[in-house]
């Protein structure tokens, strides 16, 4: 742009309106550009590609014997594809459709062909070289969006299997080895438990022991769960709809006693291969957290559909919800919102999920509640049999991440 303007420019022996409105697009354009990288947003990306429009057409119009400026206007839409902004392709696109517009109606009935002939003595070929690269660059952005959105859906797979992998290799490490002495120990205190020689109170104390051991004995077999995952698990045909049902009807009380409320809303014949523990595990975890976050009188709503060959299951609450940066961190070991929350059991979901080879993913905003929404392979109703249950003896774990609130 600068050499544009110093070097062999018509315009430059003159004092010249049309020079120094080059001369101020450039210096703007430029700073635009290298101001660009400390402001990366989706506004100043808009004035980027609005400048850029604006010095490609000022080239198209001030030096009308340069017949390549023309082929720049067919092209601006292509550079707010370097921006990776979808918003911002459509807004260059319909703006530069409009301006090309603009400046054939000027060219066909008020230049008359004093100063672009080239382009009126065959303006219908020129319009269709507009729109035919018009159509390219929608395809190139088309293309180069969807394989965008895959790799951030593999980086996201990749980030969670990580996580799956970390914990399970500290689970393996060590769960055992504590799980053993907390056996013996807790052993020990429930034959004392029964021992006439100690007092009430002495017994008390003991029984508090045992259920505080109890609790690590919990939280260990969450571990394990995790480090070793039943590879060849009897699978079954669960009817979504019934084990939801069990599920609120296990949580009713608990969401009572938060003063809250749950909505199902299931639609029918809705059926997924997995296995019935894991599955009401899975959801008891997500609707037990929604519930515990949600304020006195708020509904919590479970919603489970069918769509594209896909059972959709969105758990929704309008609790005080998370920002970006916390639900990037969902799911990573020992990472909880709880005051006394180990992050086990959103662990334990996502293995869940990604054993059925399901998807999860979190919505959320501060101050404007959570949706989880959970998705799964649809039952295809050719492999269920006659009791109920699907042929198939095993379901080995997805190890590739195949497939990004």
């Amino acid at each position: 742009m600068v050499i544009g303007v110093l070097f062999f420019n018509p315009r430059s022996g003159v004092t010249d309106p049309g020079y120094m409105f080059h001369c101020v697009l450039v210096l703007l354009l430029s700073s635009s550009l290298f101001i660009y990288p400390k402001y990366e947003s989706h506004f100043f990306r808009k004035i980027i590609i609005t400048i850029a429009s604006i010095f490609f057409y000022m080239l198209f119009f001030l030096y009308p014997d340069t017949w390549s400026s023309f082929t720049l206007l067919c092209f601006i839409p292509a550079f707010s594809i370097l921006f990776f902004d979808s918003k911002l392709f459509y807004f260059s696109f319909f703006f530069n459709f409009l301006l090309i517009t603009l400046t054939f109606i000027f060219i066909i009935f008020f230049d008359q062909g004093n100063d672009f002939a080239h382009i009126k003595l065959d303006a219908f070929g020129n319009i269709n070289n507009f729109v035919g690269t018009q159509v390219i660059l929608y395809f190139i952005f088309h293309l180069t969006s969807k394989r965008i959105k895959k790799q951030q859906m593999y980086y996201e797979r990749l980030q969670q299997s990580e996580k799956l992998k970390t914990t399970g290799q500290l689970a393996a490490a060590f769960a055992h080895e504590i799980r053993n002495p907390l056996t013996v120990v807790k052993g020990l205190l429930q034959f004392y438990e029964t021992n006439n020689s100690f007092s009430k109170e002495g017994k008390s104390h003991l029984s508090l022991m045992i259920d505080e051991l109890k609790t690590a004995e919990h939280v260990l077999s969450q571990f394990l769960a995790i480090a070793k995952p039943d590879e060849h698990q009897h699978l079954e045909t669960v009817n979504v709809r019934d084990a939801l049902q069990s599920v609120t009807g296990l949580l009713m009380s608990y969401g009572l006693y938060h003063q809250n409320k749950i909505d199902l809303q299931i639609d029918e014949d809705l059926y997924i291969t997995a296995n019935t523990i894991e599955f009401k595990q899975l959801f008891m975890n997500l609707v037990k957290n929604a519930i515990e976050v949600s304020t006195n009188e708020d509904f919590v709503v479970i919603r489970a559909e069918q769509k594209n060959k896909e059972i959709i299951i969105k758990v929704i609450d309008e609790g005080f919800g998370m920002s970006e940066e916390q639900v990037q961190a969902l799911g990573t070991p020992f990472y909880s919102l709880k005051s006394k929350g180990t992050g086990l059991g959103l662990m334990i979901c996502f293995n869940i999920v990604e054993k059925y080879k399901g998807t999860i993913r979190f919505q959320s905003a501060l101050n404007q509640g959570t949706t989880v929404t959970v998705r799964f392979p649809m039952m295809c109703s050719k492999l269920l049999g006659s009791d109920g249950h699907t042929p198939t003896a095993s379901l080995p774990i997805r190890k590739e991440p195949s497939e990004v609130k």
